[in-house]
C-alpha cells in the first residue's frame, strides 16, 4: 500500500486500516460526483425539453392565429368587431352601424354575398380599350366576363381565396355551359356559405388529407383556403378542373416563364387567329402562392414578344377598380392588373384551371381517387 516500514504490528494494522478507509472514501466520493453530474444533466435535459415544448406550443398558436384556426371567430365576428372600432373612432355613425349589421345578418341568413365589394364590367371595358390600343400590345386574350370582389371588414387579412372563388363563379354563371351544374348556385354565395360548401365537398370524400388539416371545419373560422380547397369545391359542383404546380423557378432571377407560357396556351388554344383582341369563352384561372391568391383574367402578348398577365387582386379596393371602367382610359390604370414575368418571383405557384363539366360518373371517379 505504501513504502512505510513498521516494526510494531498494532501500528501496522492501524496504518493499513487508514489506507483502506481512505480508499473507500475516495470511491464513494467518485460515485457521489457521478450521481451529481447525472442528476444535473437530467435536470438540464428536462429544462431544455420544457423550453422546446413551450416554443412549439407558441409557434403552433401563432400558426393557428395566422391561418384563422384559433377559434377567435369568423366573418361575422370580425365584421361586427371592425364596425364597432369604426364607430369608436368616429368613422361610422351608430345608425349606419345598425343598418349595416341588419343587412349583413340578412345576407348571412340567405347565404348570399351583399355585393358591396363587387365591380362589374371591367372585362368589357378592357375589350374596348384593347381595340383602340396600338402602341405596345400585339395580341390579348381575355376571360369571359368576370366580376371583381375585394375583401371587406369581415374577411380582411384572410379572405382572398374565398373572394377569388367568387370571381371564378361570377364568370361561370355568365357561361351557359355551366348552367346545369350551377342550377342550385344562381347567386354569389357569402364567405360563410362558401365555407359550408367546402365542408360539404369534404363530406362527399374530396381531399380527406386537407380536410383533416382544418379538423373538417371551416364555418365560423378565419381559416385561409388555397388551391386544393378551390379544386374540391369546384369538382363537387361537377366543374371539371385541374391543379398545376410550378414547384420552382424556370427562368433567370427566380422567375416563372413556364407559368406564363402555360397560361398563354390555355387562353390561345381554340382562340388563335388574326384578331388582336380575343374575348374568349375561357373561365378565369385561380393563381395561388404562399400567403396570397389572385385571379388571372387574361394575358397580353406584347410587340416585343414578352408576356404579361392580367390579374384581379382581392386586395384592390372598388375605388381603384372603378378607374378601369372609363372608356377613355389611357392605360395607366392597367398597372393595377398587369404582371410581367419579372413581377412574379415567389418560389412556388399553383393554378386551378377550369375546363368544362363533369358527368356524374366522372365526378364519382374523382371522389374515389381522392380517397385513395
Amino acid at each position: 500500500m505504501c513504502s512505510l516500514t513498521c516494526t510494531n504490528i498494532q501500528i501496522l494494522e492501524e496504518h493499513v486500516d487508514l489506507h483502506l478507509e481512505e480508499h473507500s472514501f475516495s470511491e464513494g466520493g467518485n460515485i457521489r460526483d457521478l450521481e451529481l453530474a447525472q442528476w444535473l444533466q437530467t435536470e438540464e435535459d428536462k429544462q431544455q425539453r420544457s423550453e422546446e415544448e413551450k416554443r412549439e406550443r407558441e409557434e403552433f398558436k401563432k400558426l393557428q392565429r395566422q391561418y384563422g384556426l384559433d377559434n377567435s371567430g369568423g366573418y361575422k365576428q370580425q365584421f361586427l368587431k371592425n364596425m364597432e372600432r369604426e364607430v369608436d373612432r368616429g368613422r361610422m355613425q351608430p345608425f349606419e352601424y345598425h343598418k349595416r349589421k341588419a343587412d349583413m345578418m340578412e345576407c348571412l341568413a340567405f347565404g348570399i354575398d351583399d355585393g358591396k365589394t363587387k365591380t362589374s364590367g371591367v372585362i368589357e371595358a378592357l375589350c374596348k380599350y384593347y381595340q383602340n390600343e396600338n402602341k405596345d400590345v400585339r395580341h390579348v386574350w381575355l376571360s369571359t366576363g368576370v366580376d371583381h370582389f375585394h375583401s371587406s371588414l369581415g374577411d380582411r387579412g384572410w379572405g382572398c381565396g374565398y373572394r377569388n372563388f367568387q370571381m371564378l363563379l361570377s364568370s361561370l354563371l355568365q357561361n351557359s355551359l355551366y348552367n346545369d351544374c350551377l342550377r342550385d348556385t344562381t347567386l354569389i354565395p357569402s364567405i360563410p356559405k362558401i365555407q359550408s360548401m367546402i365542408e360539404d365537398a369534404w363530406r362527399e370524400g374530396f381531399d380527406p388529407h386537407g380536410a383533416s388539416h382544418f379538423n373538417n371545419r371551416l364555418h365560423g373560422s378565419k381559416a385561409w383556403i388555397g388551391a386544393c380547397e378551390i379544386y374540391s369545391l369546384l369538382t363537387s359542383l361537377r366543374i371539371k378542373c385541374q391543379i398545376i404546380d410550378f414547384h420552382k423557378p424556370t427562368g433567370p432571377m427566380g422567375t416563372h416563364p413556364r407559368l406564363f407560357e402555360w397560361i398563354l396556351r390555355y387562353y390561345s388554344t381554340d382562340n388563335e387567329g388574326g384578331a388582336k383582341v380575343a374575348c374568349t369563352s375561357k373561365p378565369p384561372i385561380y393563381l395561388q402562392h404562399q400567403g396570397h391568391s389572385r385571379t388571372v383574367v387574361g394575358i397580353e402578348e406584347r410587340k416585343n414578344k414578352t408576356l404579361c398577365l392580367l390579374l384581379f387582386d382581392p386586395g384592390c379596393p372598388s375605388q381603384e377598380m372603378q378607374k378601369l371602367l372609363k372608356q377613355n382610359s389611357d392605360g395607366t390604370s392597367l398597372k393595377l392588373l398587369r404582371k410581367f414575368v419579372g413581377s412574379l418571383k415567389e418560389k412556388q405557384y399553383q393554378i386551378v384551371a377550369i375546363d368544362g363539366v363533369l358527368s356524374l360518373e366522372e365526378k364519382a371517379v374523382r371522389v374515389f381517387t381522392a380517397t385513395l
